[in-house]
């Protein structure tokens, strides 16, 4: 373990980056490509990045008491140990983890496999990685099983997102596609059942959409602005809305995924709709 005395050091750096360093200009650009680093934030998600098989860089741990994923971790991984007042410094945070660990980012997921899935969620221009996270952590507890977003939805494995999901974005595969609707309109064509969240009026109530038997199924949100475009609506085979209260026509995007993937979650043997 190598000693960090200095908030400042220059060799921790990376630990408080932004995505924009930690990625290639071309994917900052394209938002497609796989390439650079993330940030794991936890042992948690640590443990969890490392059981995915991504592949560790280096870590900055509590030199005092360091957590035991570190026996883990093989000679080729840097650790640097600082005390609480110093990662507290470095990484902004009011309460330092016991580890923060860079990893390299893993190979993308083509956008066709993921959209063939049996469960899906989609997202447009959901640009927030909170939501994002929340959506990854909600859609991977209720049994979905992947995640499609466009180019301009927040990444999974950003700082933020990762964090908040608690790593399930390495248990829920994603995909990015360069053009979400064609990546939903060959969906439907194959057969998924396509779901549009939306609170327009003549929206179908989200509790009467009822996938065939065995029928795969995707939802679909946009934004909190701005909705779906209609481009995505016009693909889907359903609208859909979650009824509220007199006056309210709309809730924040990740509570609603929550409820939809609830509502259309995949049925076991033997579970009570």
């Amino acid at each position: 373990m190598i000693l960090i005395e200095d908030a400042d050091d220059s060799r921790i750096a990376l630990f408080r980056a932004t995505e924009r360093r930690l990625n290639t200009r071309a994917d900052r650009r394209e938002r497609i490509v796989a390439a650079g680093l993330f940030i794991a934030e936890g042992d948690l998600v640590v443990e969890r990045a490392l059981a995915a098989g991504c592949t560790p860089v280096a870590a900055f741990v509590d030199a005092a008491a360091p957590p035991s994923v570190v026996d883990r971790f093989d000679d080729s991984v840097v650790v640097y140990g600082g005390d609480e007042n110093v990662r507290r410094a470095s990484m902004g945070l009011g309460v330092p983890l016991s580890i923060v660990a860079l990893f390299r980012r893993p190979d993308p997921l083509p956008a066709a496999i993921v959209a063939s899935l049996p469960r899906v969620v989609a997202l447009e221009a959901v640009d927030n990685p909170v939501n994002v996270g929340t959506v990854v952590r909600s859609a991977a507890a209720l049994g979905w099983n992947g995640l499609l977003l466009d180019r301009t939805s927040a990444d999974p494995l950003a700082r933020r997102a990762l964090r908040v999901s608690m790593g399930n974005a390495f248990v829920l595969p994603f995909a990015r596609a360069h053009s979400l609707v064609e990546a939903v309109t060959d969906a439907r064509a194959a057969g998924t059942l396509v779901v549009a969240m939306t609170p327009a009026a003549g929206a179908m109530p989200l509790q009467a959409v009822l996938p065939a038997i065995g029928q795969p199924a995707m939802i679909m949100f946009g934004s909190e602005r701005n909705g779906l475009s209609d481009e995505l609506l016009a693909a889907s085979s359903i609208q859909a809305c979650i009824p509220m209260a007199d006056g309210v026509n709309s809730m924040n995007v990740a509570a609603a995924a929550a409820v939809a993937c609830w509502a259309l979650r995949p049925i076991r043997r033997g579970q009570r709709p």
